[in-house]
C-alpha cells in the first residue's frame, strides 16, 4: 500500500483524518463509462476519509496524474441530453455572478464536455470561448461549431495566459481532479480583476446523500474528494478569491435520468422504466434539489 496523501484542500495531515468508506473496486465492473459523466452507478470507490480542519472527504490514495488523464482521454460518452439540461440548470444558476462580472468577454470552461454550457455563455454575450475536455467522445458530440470553441487534453494553467479570463467555470470536475488547489489557484491567476471562478459540486452533506449513504451516486471511483459547504468555501478563500457565495440550486432531468441514479435492482429499474415508458412518462422533466452546490468567488482589483 502506498502513502496516504494530506487533505488536498488544506493540507492537513491524513493521521488525523477519520475514514468514511473502505477502498471498493472491482475490475470487472469497471467499462467505458466508468470515468463517464451522468452514467448509472456502479458504488466502487477508493478508500475515503473525512478531514477534520475543512471538512473535505478525499481519497488518500488516489491515481496519479498519468492514469487519471489515460482513464478520461478513453471515456465513452452518452449524456448529451443531460448535458443539456444541466446546462440550462447552471447558466440559470449563475445568472448572479454574471450581473457582477467587470467585462463579459473571454470565459474558459474546464471540463466542457460538448460545449454546451459555452453555447449559453455565447449567448450572453462572451466573444472569446474556450473548453478543455480530455475526453474526444465528448467532443465528438458537439456540433462542428462548438469543437472549434473546445481544446482536448487536461486543464494546464501553462497553456493560458496570466489575467486573461473574465470567468472561469469547473462544473462537477473538481472532485474529479486530483489536487483542486491546484485548479483554484490557477483559475485565480488567469482570471483578470473583476472575474470570477464558478464551481458545481456535490455535497456530500446534502440531505439526499446522507440519507442514501454509501448507495449515494455520488460514492464513486471518478471522484478523488467530495466537498460540503464548508471545505468548499475553504477552498476558495485560500486561493484568495472575495465576495465567496455558496448556494444550492434545482436540477433538472427527465424521469428516466432520475431513475438510473436510484439505488434500486436493476430487475426493478428495468421494470420502471418499462412502465414510464409505456404511460409516455419517461421523458418528463422533473426539477429537484439534491443538495449540489454552485460556488463563486472574485478576483478583486
Amino acid at each position: 500500500m502506498g502513502k496516504s496523501r494530506p487533505c488536498p484542500v488544506c493540507h492537513t495531515d491524513f493521521e488525523k483524518a477519520k475514514l468514511v468508506i473502505e477502498k471498493s473496486i472491482d475490475p470487472d465492473k469497471l467499462s467505458g463509462f466508468s470515468f463517464a459523466s451522468r452514467k448509472e452507478p456502479e458504488y466502487m470507490c477508493h478508500r475515503l476519509v473525512q478531514c477534520p480542519n475543512c471538512d473535505l472527504v478525499y481519497a488518500d490514495q488516489p491515481p496519479d496524474e498519468d492514469k487519471l488523464a489515460h482513464a478520461y482521454h478513453t471515456a465513452d460518452y452518452d449524456s448529451s441530453e443531460e448535458a443539456n439540461d444541466a446546462a440550462a440548470a447552471y447558466i440559470k444558476a449563475i445568472q448572479p455572478t454574471l450581473g457582477m462580472l467587470a467585462r463579459h468577454q473571454s470565459a474558459l470552461e474546464i471540463g466542457a464536455g460538448n460545449g454546451i454550457f459555452l453555447e449559453h455563455l455565447s449567448r450572453e454575450g462572451f466573444t472569446e470561448l474556450i473548453g478543455i475536455e480530455p475526453s474526444p467522445a465528448a467532443i465528438a458530440d458537439a456540433p462542428e461549431y462548438r469543437r472549434a470553441w473546445i481544446r482536448e487534453g487536461m486543464f494546464e494553467e501553462r497553456n493560458f495566459a496570466p489575467a486573461s479570463f473574465d470567468l472561469i467555470c469547473c462544473f462537477m470536475t473538481m472532485e474529479h481532479v486530483r489536487d483542486p488547489n491546484i485548479v483554484a489557484s490557477a483559475a485565480f491567476r488567469l482570471l483578470r480583476p473583476g472575474g470570477a471562478f464558478v464551481t458545481v459540486t456535490h455535497n456530500y452533506l446534502s440531505l439526499v446523500n446522507r440519507l442514501l449513504g454509501d448507495r449515494s451516486p455520488i460514492i464513486d471511483i471518478e471522484h478523488m474528494q467530495l466537498f460540503s459547504g464548508r471545505s468548499v468555501r475553504y477552498l476558495f478563500e485560500s486561493a484568495g478569491y472575495t465576495g465567496i457565495t455558496v448556494n444550492t440550486f434545482v436540477n433538472t432531468y427527465p424521469l428516466r435520468y432520475w431513475m438510473r441514479l436510484a439505488p434500486l435492482p436493476h430487475g426493478i429499474k428495468s421494470t420502471m422504466f418499462s412502465l414510464m415508458a409505456s404511460l409516455g412518462m419517461a421523458n418528463a422533466k422533473l426539477g429537484v434539489n439534491v443538495g449540489n452546490l454552485i460556488t463563486a468567488g472574485f478576483k478583486r482589483d
